[in-house]
């Protein structure tokens, strides 16, 4: 090593040695590092402290959480046993079904899906699989939310229980597509009580049941031979017009001796049951679900009720109470039936219980001019052609009008005759213009003897028209053959047709204006104005006449424009039929000179006095005045 290098080294030395003792920190950066350090020490100790209690704290959670566990299991251990003694007290031999989970099933065919619920072994839902409500939705007779369906009987005196209550058991190997068979179980499997409900196959209506009770005589009381049935729904709104169908849906039933009756469609009330009833219907304008028992189900307790009800998807609420009676010596099962299905007058009628009384066709006469002539014909028509229904309704009013014809005929020729004395009746009223009424009625009605002419003539063949006309009124309304069937623009010949919706009601018109209503009245209008115009204006010298020519036809306006357009396109062919039918007699078959000729031949013979001319005559004597002279 050189000396220049050494000397380096030791400047280098030197200085570094020189640097450490400037750059040392005085006595108070000492002590203020020492604060530092302090500080972050604390810190970290602060942290390990809050580290430390936050493990303990969730230690100490979960020992809660599993106290808290174990205080949930013994307090659901304590209710669960109180729940047992209180279903055991109330239930007896039944309380293991007193608490269960509800499961559905359906058994079904191709007309009908029966839905059941395992609690209370009851049907919850019925769907007709062919028809939807006016829109386009399926179509339920009673569903899940607002049916109930409920057994009660009786362990003890006091001891009433419902099979709503309890959840029966589905029976391994029973629960089919058409079959379900439930049960609820006593002391041992050899108690029970069992409800089975059994579907026909294919094309049918209707679905069996079966209440059985098997070895139960020491858990019933011992003087129960009687179960009672409650079943009640609200009546879902299936059609275009909810006010028309509400007036349609009541309660019917038939004793096993005695016609069908009903609760009023127009009220809501109960009625108590007076005798075993063969059936029960919840009747709706076009469906029904039915309880048929062969034997007749026990008045005891039996009542029938419609309810009003507020929600506008139901149309009324519609209630039963039946007794389903074992026997003195406790037949092992009661049988009983549900019919499923529409109102269907020839599908109710080929059962023969009587259901078919349920379809308004009318009273005496007029159901009579329905069953034996309109559904016949409108059956034939509807089996053996492949017509729409409007052209149906249309031979229909031919085929009646013909079969009339010989009564429109004699309407005719009767207003044909007093056509032709209308000259002689003018000169009479003139006659005796200013002199007493009963006198020139007498002078009337001598011209009318003399003439061979009855006045009254017109008027029989019409009033032998009135059972068809108000046969037709009924038969329209209550035929399911016309539901959601469309016509030119009406799309249901069931309910009203509507060419303009109105943005405001009109009190008791509605908010609609029907097309087929204001034809149907014009049609009135003329068929009325017509026929007075052939009476030869004997009705005209009547004010109360001429005013019901304008009158009618307003009031069918109002009247029918709510109703079905299958009655009003009726009685709209019917009227232009019939002035067709009276023109054609007029050009062709009647004529007037030779009735004229005929008439004045009749006033040369000489003539007995009616029983009418007698009593007027005699009226008018008592009153002083003279019969007139010939």
């Amino acid at each position: 090593m050189d000396r220049n290098t050494l000397t380096g080294l030791v400047l280098i030395g030197a200085i570094l040695i020189g640097y450490s003792f400037w750059m040392q920190p005085s006595s108070e950066e000492i002590e203020a590092q020492n604060r530092v350090q302090d500080s972050i020490a604390a810190v970290q100790a602060a942290e390990d402290r809050a580290a430390r209690m936050t493990e303990a704290n969730i230690a100490s959670a979960d020992t809660v959480k599993r106290n808290d566990v174990q205080l949930d299991s013994v307090a659901q251990a304590l209710q669960d046993s109180l729940d047992k003694i209180k279903n055991k007290q109330r239930f007896g031999s039944f309380a293991a079904a007193a608490s269960g989970e509800e499961k559905l099933h359906t058994i079904q065919n191709d007309f009908v899906k029966f839905t059941l619920s395992n609690k209370g072994a009851a049907p919850v839902t019925a769907e007709l699989v062919e028809y939807v409500t006016y829109d386009s939705m399926p179509l339920f007779l009673f569903d899940k939310e607002t049916s109930s369906f409920n057994l009660k009987f009786w362990l003890d005196q006091n001891t009433e229980l419902s099979s709503a209550e309890l959840y029966f058991e589905e029976v391994p190997g029973e629960m089919t597509e058409s079959t379900a068979v439930y049960r609820i179980y006593g002391d041992n499997n050899s108690q029970y009580l069992e409800l089975t409900y059994s579907i026909e196959e294919g094309k049918s209506y209707m679905v069996q049941a079966e209440v059985t009770v098997v070895g139960m005589d020491n858990l019933l009381r011992s003087s129960d031979d009687l179960f009672e049935l409650n079943w009640s729904m609200n009546a879902p709104f299936h059609e275009k017009s909810r006010e028309q169908e509400q007036m349609k849906t009541t309660m019917y039933y038939k004793y096993m001796t005695d016609d069908a009756d009903y609760v009023s469609e127009t009220s809501y009330e109960a009625e108590v049951l007076e005798a075993s009833v063969q059936w029960v219907a919840f009747k709706q304008q076009f469906f029904s679900a039915a309880l048929i028992s062969d034997k007749g189900f026990s008045k005891e307790g039996a009542s029938v009720e419609t309810i009003e009800l507020t929600d506008e998807k139901y149309t009324k609420g519609l209630s039963a109470s039946l007794g389903l009676e074992f026997g003195n010596e406790r037949d092992p099962s009661v049988p009983f039936k549900f019919y499923i299905g529409p109102n269907h007058y020839q599908t109710l009628n080929n059962m023969g219980i009587g259901l078919e009384d349920q379809i308004d066709l009318g009273w005496t006469i007029f159901g009579w001019v329905n069953r034996w002539l309109v559904i016949p014909i409108f059956n034939f028509l509807e089996t053996y052609t492949t017509l729409g229904y409007g052209i149906i309704i249309l031979i229909l009013t031919i085929i009646i009008k013909l079969l009339l014809f010989p009564l429109t005929w004699r309407n005719y020729v009767s207003s044909a005759r007093m056509r032709v004395l209308k000259p002689e009746i003018d000169e009479l009223n003139k006659k005796f213009e200013n002199k007493d009424a009963m006198q020139k009625q007498q002078a009337v009605m001598g011209l009318y003897r003399q003439a061979g002419v009855n006045p009254m003539a017109g008027c029989v063949p019409m009033l032998l028209q009135l059972p068809i006309l108000y046969a037709m009124f009924r038969f329209f309304p209550a035929s399911i053959e016309l539901r959601q069937e469309s016509f030119l623009w009406a799309e249901d010949l069931s309910s009203y047709d509507s060419i303009m919706q109105l943005p405001f009601e009109i009190p008791f018109y509605g908010d609609h204006v029907s097309l087929f209503t204001i034809l149907m009245a014009i049609s009135t209008f003329f068929y009325s104005k017509y026929n007075m115009d052939m009476s030869g204006g004997a009705n005209a010298q009547m004010p109360q006449m001429k005013m019901m020519i304008y009158l009618m036809p307003f009031m069918l306006l109002f009247f029918f424009n709510s109703y079905s357009s299958g009655l009003s396109y009726y009685y709209l062919s019917a009227n232009v039929i019939t002035m067709l039918q009276q023109f054609i007699i007029k050009r062709f078959f009647i004529d007037e000179d030779k009735i004229h000729a005929k008439i004045q031949a009749n006033k040369k013979k000489p003539t007995k006095k009616s029983g009418l001319q007698q009593r007027l005559e005699k009226m008018a004597q008592n009153r002083g005045i003279q019969s007139p002279k010939k």
